[in-house]
């Protein structure tokens, strides 16, 4: 069934919001052949992650997508049969009341933030009368079977390994970056936020026995690298060594170049949603920048996905992992978390690709929105 779709979005941490329904709407066009309009009200957000994206224009289209600049001061619009808000922003309500005139009903869908937390099972697909007699829905990507999926493409895994596979495909997909991988060099790729563990772990890294190639895409762990490195200032394609550790930094490329740097290297640390998710997806050891909240509840959102994700790792290798979270969620010394990773790496990489294949076995976000709106049908 061909239905028309529309996604809200307010862009609140940096590219994350963009990013998650950006490949929601490109996934619901191409794979389940549906209509989709994307609200945005931070064109240039999106631009960084699809470059051919016109900052300027009010309603565009991008690989079958129309997108719209969500005005500061709405213009009724037609609502689609399946109206999202992501991430609870807040629908005009010029809007919300088209939708409780519309002759054919609307499902109204609250796509929440990616969460481990128990409670969230019990919450998916949940209703919420509205006024004029509307029902949204809550609707939460999750890890479990009682949640809404995560959002992954069809054949990514696949893609994935064959990529991982191709030494050839690998190097050239570095060189178009500017990255001349030296043999037996570890690969990490590092997009955080500001982060005073930084220095510490760095250090660990450089004083190791292990050559290390750091790949660091633009963005706002620059600067406490800059102060690491004590240079002046860091540009796209400069280069550093300290000790064991050579840096470079790269540009901030679109969502598909993204995802092979995550394929190309040995562990990835990523931050926000769009980007931790990604890197489950390449089958590597990880490490998550959870976006800290004022409130302190980023550590029960980072607990409950811990508990998770080291289910069947042996103790020593569970606790490691662990620990390397906590006190880089903290902001506190690395050295000793990093040291006692190192020694359970083969035991990581492992799990890596097995919580993938594990999570990648369950029916995807997208899938699982086109089937919510049918079975509501």
């Amino acid at each position: 069934m061909r239905a028309f779709w529309e996604i809200f979005c307010t862009v609140v941490d940096n590219y994350g919001d963009a990013g998650v329904t950006w490949r929601l709407a490109r996934q619901l066009v191409a794979e389940h052949g549906q209509r989709v309009r994307l609200w945005l009200d931070d064109l240039a957000a999106l631009a960084r992650l699809c470059p051919e994206a016109d900052v300027d224009a009010a309603r565009q289209w991008q690989v079958g997508v129309e997108i719209c600049r969500w005005p500061v001061h709405w213009q009724p619009v037609e609502p689609a049969d399946v109206v999202i808000e992501a991430f609870a922003c807040r629908l005009p309500e010029a809007h919300v009341a088209a939708m409780v005139d519309r002759r054919r009903r609307v499902l109204w869908l609250n796509l929440e933030y990616l969460s481990a937390e128990d409670w969230v099972g019990g919450c998916h697909g949940l209703p919420s009368l509205q006024p004029g007699g509307l029902q949204k829905f809550f609707f939460f990507p999750g890890f479990t079977t009682d949640t809404g999926g995560l959002l992954r493409e069809r054949g990514l895994i696949e893609r994935r390994r064959a990529f991982q596979a191709d030494a050839v495909a690998r190097a050239d997909f570095l060189r178009s970056l500017g990255v001349q991988a030296c043999p037996g060099e570890r690969l990490i790729s590092l997009f955080a936020y500001e982060n005073a563990a930084l220095s510490s772990w760095l250090e660990a890294v450089a004083s190791e026995g292990h050559p290390t190639l750091l790949l660091v895409p633009e963005g706002r762990i620059l600067d406490d690298l800059r102060r690491w490195l004590a240079v002046p200032s860091l540009a796209v394609g400069d280069g550093q060594r300290r000790g064991a550790l050579r840096v470079q930094v790269l540009p901030f490329v679109r969502q598909e170049a993204y995802d092979r740097l995550l394929w190309c290297c040995d562990f990835n640390v990523v931050r926000g949603e769009d980007s931790f998710l990604r890197a489950q997806w390449a089958g590597r050891p990880l490490l998550w920048h959870i976006y800290p909240q004022a409130d302190g509840a980023h550590r029960d959102k980072l607990e409950a996905f811990l508990s998770l994700y080291v289910e069947g790792l042996p103790p020593a290798a569970a606790g490691a992992l662990q620990e390397l979270w906590r006190v880089w969620s903290a902001g506190v010394a690395m050295g000793p978390a990093w040291s006692a990773l190192a020694d359970q790496w083969p035991e990581l990489r492992a799990h890596a690709e097995r919580w993938c294949a594990r999570q990648a076995a369950r029916p995807d976000l997208t899938a699982a929105l086109v089937q919510f709106y049918a079975d509501w049908l």
